[in-house]
């Protein structure tokens, strides 16, 4: 046994690695190793020889099986310096550059338009843009024979055959908006309105779908001279300089009075600055809100009145940061969007400031 004891912890000591390693277990303590083979004889030894070998042969396969163990986790730990040694990454060195998305124009411009009118006490409503030809046309006093109706202006949804109800359309404003609001809240109500709408026409200024925001405030003694206080507290916020309009009369099926809004601009060498100079832009359609509209949307229009206008979040993004066509917005060219588009971290905001 000292023999078989100097045999097998010398190999072990000398073993390079973990199958030479695994070897010697055989040959040493597997089912047909040596110091196996030898337990095997205590059968044919007598009582008082096998209280000499019993002991002394577990002690040699215990001693056997601890310098195994001890040596495959020297192997391991070995073999783990040497991989640490030629796999290393020195952390302190600057990270590859990688490219960041930007914000979107149109998203931008939203979430200004938003803080602007929430700073003013309207809340954000949202609607379906898939409507009902009675949200869309009927509850906004838009007649049947009107031109918005045509299917050249509107999308329409198909019907089955034999279905004579009125199609779904998808929504040509956000008005519906305004109608869903007033017959779940009622009035007094001061509400803004942003989303997809969708009409067919498509060039510079014109897209199949755009963005637009509209806004509504109804109360018991509402008037045009609040509407203009609002749209030029929002101009002046939005721009970031002092912004005058001009209301000249028009007529819309939904409001009465009805007006178109100017703000005061200038052009120079073909583009347009706001709040200064001699001239006037077209940005708006305004009026107070018709009392077939109130009917509509359940309220009592001998009680309450208030003013509605619409504006496109898409021409506001083209005023204020000069992007000269509305078609580009959708084109998702990577190079425009790195050039207008803004960091995550440098957004305009309502408190830091609107103007970059």
């Amino acid at each position: 046994m000292d023999d078989l004891r100097i045999k097998y912890i010398d190999a072990i000591a000398a073993a390079a690695d973990e199958a030479a390693l695994e070897e010697l277990r055989l040959q040493a303590v597997g089912k047909k190793g040596e110091v196996s083979l030898k337990m095997r004889e205590l059968g044919k030894m007598t009582p008082e020889e096998r209280q000499v070998a019993g002991p002394a042969l577990n002690a040699l396969k215990n001693e056997i099986n601890s310098a195994l163990a001890a040596k495959k986790v020297a192997l391991a730990d070995a073999a783990l310096d040497a991989r640490l040694a030629t796999e290393w990454l020195d952390v302190t060195l600057p990270a590859r550059n990688r490219r960041v998305g930007t914000i979107h124009p149109i998203s931008q411009v939203t979430e200004e338009v938003t803080a602007i009118f929430a700073d003013m006490g309207f809340s954000v409503a949202e609607g379906p843009q898939i409507e009902t030809d009675w949200y869309n046309f009927d509850a906004l006093n838009i007649p049947g024979h009107h031109p918005a109706r045509a299917e050249m202006d509107t999308f329409y949804t198909h019907r089955a055959e034999g279905d004579e109800r009125p199609p779904h359309v998808l929504r040509t404003h956000t008005s519906p908006v305004q109608i869903r609001s007033m017959e779940k809240t009622g009035a007094p109500i001061r509400i803004i309105c942003p989303g997809r709408v969708y009409r067919a026409d498509y060039d510079q200024t014109h897209t199949p779908m755009f963005h637009q925001v509209e806004g509504l405030a109804l109360g018991r003694d509402i008037s045009m001279a609040n509407l203009k206080w609002v749209l030029e507290e929002f101009f002046s916020a939005f721009f970031g300089t002092e912004v005058k309009t001009r209301f000249r009369a028009s007529h819309f099926p939904f409001t009465e009075p009805s007006a178109e809004v100017d703000i005061q601009c200038s052009w120079e060498g073909g583009t347009v600055k706001v709040g200064e100079g001699d001239d006037w832009l077209e940005v708006l359609g305004s009026g107070m809100v018709h009392p077939k509209v109130l009917e509509a949307g359940g309220i009592d229009p001998n009680e309450y009145q208030g003013f509605a206008f619409g504006i496109g979040i898409d021409r506001l993004a083209m005023l204020k940061y000069g992007i000269p066509d509305l078609r580009a917005f959708f084109d998702s060219d990577l190079r425009w969007l790195r050039h207008y588009g803004f960091a995550s971290l440098d957004q305009p905001t309502l408190h830091g400031g609107l103007n970059r």
